[in-house]
């Protein structure tokens, strides 16, 4: 049980090698006119998400530059730890082709002994909340959150540490989850991607119109869809366009709801069933669907404010702020805020509306306006002309691509599930009042 664990620090758990605790370069021996177009991956803050992988783009020092900061290299199984922005978050150097990586000035890395620990548990520790608290113990949120003597503070977390074959089950256990979780994910950035590969083929390319305008059967469509597409195309004010296909303003396929906000110090409006939508929901939903909210209405919130409820599958997009443009699909029906639009579809097409709307948003910003941040208004969306399919077409193309994006929501959802599982076994297993054997067999009855 836990009480026959012991616990030891990480200065005592760390690799015998000197470099095993180290943070990363100052900045003066790290500026920008450093970075190459290739060579050794520099981890920084933006590449630690809330997934084992290391996520976003990288910049890259050449071999000479990391060999003078070799206390700075990590290598695969190695953790590392933002101590000053992010701070809580933790990843985990992954085994790739890549030999080594770099940090960054806002970060710190840990060398696990592995006669004593596996990483991977070490990583699932951080990932608990005992271990977050640990890493959040000595950080001051004064301007940027920040942790004071970093390593000092990073030697002396403790952590409980039973024998090495009950930490390489515990993590094969959490590890279980977080790849099928990691495969959800992977699988719908590939639905999402044929998604929007045929709406390229169909509406920007017009690639069955072209096909039949030369004699040809359009690729990878059946001859009874074939036959909805002109053979030929037109003059327009936008240039040759499929023939009978029109011109029309954006708003002519939308309908365009606004939302509110409940006054903040009515308590009762607050904590309720319904999810309400912000700007940062939208803007940080990096899914293909928005399922859940940081915050929460009751029916009365709803009821006595100017927010509304806005349907499933609606587009919801930010009107103003930093993230301007940033979009995503309601999961579920779900109340909104004045910080964004959404956009229902007049036609029942919200899939093909949705696809249109990441398609024009480059030109909805370029005609945005304000004085701080760009905006989005109702003249911004009435500005925008878009070239317009017939229905049938619309419609057709609604019927065969609506499997796809009720999977990636189907997925999205099971991944919710699969985290809430993930974090319930966490801190029981960490603390040993839940076994292995039975935690096995609890992700046996509901299929993992």
């Amino acid at each position: 049980m836990a009480h026959k664990w012991k616990t030891m620090t990480i200065d005592e758990i760390k690799s015998k090698d000197e470099r095993s605790i180290a943070i990363g370069p100052f900045g003066s021996r790290m500026k920008a006119e450093l970075y190459v177009d290739s060579g050794i991956p520099v981890i920084r803050g933006n590449n630690i998400s809330n997934t084992r992988e290391l996520t976003g783009g990288f910049v890259f020092v050449s071999t000479k530059t990391a060999d003078e900061l070799r206390s700075c290299n990590v290598f695969a199984d190695d953790l590392v730890f933002p101590h000053r922005g992010a701070i809580g978050q933790v990843a985990i150097v992954p085994r790739i082709d890549t030999e080594r990586f770099m940090l960054s000035t806002s970060l710190m890395k840990l060398t696990c002994d592995k006669n004593l620990v596996d990483p991977k548990f070490v990583f699932y520790f951080f990932r608990s909340s005992l271990g977050r608290h640990a890493l959040l113990r000595n950080s001051s949120t004064v301007g940027t959150p920040g942790i004071g003597q970093p390593l000092s503070s990073l030697r002396s977390i403790e952590i409980p540490v039973p024998p090495i074959e009950e930490q390489q089950a515990i993590a094969h256990i959490l590890g279980t989850l977080d790849d099928k979780i990691d495969l959800n994910r992977r699988m719908n950035q590939t639905l999402e991607e044929i998604a929007r590969a045929i709406f390229k083929s169909w509406f920007i390319d017009f690639d069955p119109v072209r096909a039949k305008a030369e004699g040809r059967q359009p690729f990878g469509i059946d001859a009874e869809t074939a036959a909805l597409f002109p053979d030929s195309f037109e003059e327009s004010e936008l240039g040759m366009i499929p023939a009978g296909w029109t011109v029309s303003k954006f708003l002519q396929h939308a309908v365009l709801l606004s939302g509110g906000t409940p006054k903040t110090d009515r308590p009762e409006y607050w904590g309720g069933d319904i999810q309400w939508a912000s700007a940062k929901d939208v803007s940080q939903c990096a899914e293909g669907f928005l399922i859940s909210t940081d915050r929460t209405i009751t029916d009365l919130g709803l009821a006595e404010s100017s927010t509304k409820m806005i349907p499933q599958y609606a587009t919801a997009v930010v009107a103003r702020g930093a993230t301007t443009g940033r979009m995503t699909m309601l999961g579920s029906e779900m109340a909104m805020n004045q910080t964004c639009y959404a956009l229902q579809s007049t036609t029942a097409t919200p899939f093909w509306l949705n696809l249109m709307a990441q398609s024009e948003i480059g030109r909805l910003l370029n005609a945005a306006h304000g004085s701080v941040f760009d905006t989005i208004t109702t003249s911004t969306f009435n500005s925008s002309q878009v070239i317009a399919p017939s229905i049938q077409v619309k419609q057709q193309f609604e019927t065969l691509i609506n499997h796809t994006f009720r999977k990636i929501l189907a997925n999205l959802r099971e991944n919710e599930t699969l985290k809430r599982i993930r974090d319930a076994l966490l801190p029981q297993l960490l603390s040993g009042e839940l076994r292995v054997s039975v935690a096995d067999r609890k992700l046996s009855e509901v299929g993992v």
